[in-house]
């Protein structure tokens, strides 16, 4: 399945900012939304890595920058600026953090996984929502997991942060759609991305049979890929999703059915 849109005018003239595009979904995410005409800012920390995805996206602006630091996210935010109103949001920025039971967590992976995870997609709603809403609304979607949906044993404390993501963007639906905003989340069960394979290997001698138990619970039989969550990012980006606000939608294959 492939992200390349038949109308690749689909956001031309949309500027936006995507947070992690240095790989992964992130990444994904903004090389199609390039394709499709948007003026992207793209943020990571990777710099090298924030390089080869502007490689990708004519006219964008790369700002490297740990998204849990207010000052980073504001220098993001400002180079905005520069591109025209903004009217497009992606949060991909995050990380697993640790695989253990949460008593075993220690305090300081918590609160990095959290700084990330939920400060991260907080400080870019906080900076960007403001100029969307002085620019007359816009479409925000966040990237949470479908362990945000359901209690997770494999990395509960992963699960716990992105449940937070989860409820954080519909309290934005419910505060900000009469300001012509609409905020929804994806929910990606396990994709193929350098995350699904940290997770794997986070098992350690157990990792192969990790993967069997992962791919086993998908009705599917296998694991996503990045286009076809990228596809769902850009439905409930565009004009086409305009009656829908407030969902978190699974991109799972099946798994939370």
């Amino acid at each position: 399945m492939s992200t390349r849109m038949d109308d690749r005018s689909q956001f031309a003239g949309r500027v936006g900012l995507v947070t992690g595009a240095a790989s992964g979904l992130g990444r994904s995410v903004a090389v199609a939304l390039a394709d499709a005409g948007a003026r992207l800012v793209l943020f990571d920390r990777d710099a090298d890595g924030l390089h080869a995805t502007a490689t990708q996206c004519p006219g964008s602006v790369a700002v490297a920058g740990d998204v849990s630091q207010g000052s980073d996210m504001a220098r993001a935010a400002e180079a905005l600026d520069a591109l025209g109103p903004v009217s497009l949001l992606v949060t991909a920025a995050g990380i697993l953090g640790p695989t253990a039971p949460l008593a075993d967590v220690t305090e300081q992976a918590w609160d990095r996984l959290f700084a990330v995870n939920v400060k991260g997609s907080w400080l870019a709603l906080k900076h960007v929502l403001p100029r969307m809403i002085a620019a007359g609304g816009g479409s925000v979607v966040t990237l949470a997991s479908g362990a945000g949906l359901a209690g997770n044993a494999t990395f509960p404390a992963y699960s716990a942060s992105k449940g937070a993501v989860v409820l954080m963007t519909r309290s934005v639906a419910a505060s900000h759609t009469a300001q012509g905003i609409r905020a929804n989340t994806v929910c990606p069960g396990p994709i193929e991305t350098p995350m699904l394979r940290e997770t794997f290997a986070a098992a350690g001698e157990g990792a192969a049979e990790r993967e069997v138990i992962f791919r086993t619970r998908n009705p599917m039989g296998r694991f996503g890929t990045p286009d076809e969550v990228t596809a769902a990012v850009l439905f409930l980006l565009s004009d086409a999703a305009s009656y829908i606000n407030g969902v978190a939608l699974p991109v799972d294959g099946g798994r939370l059915a």
